[in-house]
């Protein structure tokens, strides 16, 4: 993620949502590298979760739910 300077709240949430994704193709890629089905799980889980935290943030920028309306 960069560090802002900004005081655009839209564009520190696409910065957040873009270091989500990076995080969330890492894990990603990590269940196919290790042995451990434990780590593996915990992997899924941990992309699964993150996945809907940026589809919230999506909705926030783009003003879909009632709630950031």
């Amino acid at each position: 993620m960069k560090d802002l300077q900004t005081t655009d709240a839209k564009a520190h949430s696409e910065n957040i949502r873009s270091g989500l994704k990076e995080l969330i193709d890492h894990l990603k890629k990590d269940i196919s590298i290790v042995d451990d089905p434990k780590a593996k799980a915990l992997f899924e889980t941990s992309a699964e979760v993150l996945a809907g935290l940026s589809t919230a943030f999506s909705h926030y920028e783009e003003g879909k739910e009632e709630a950031w309306k």
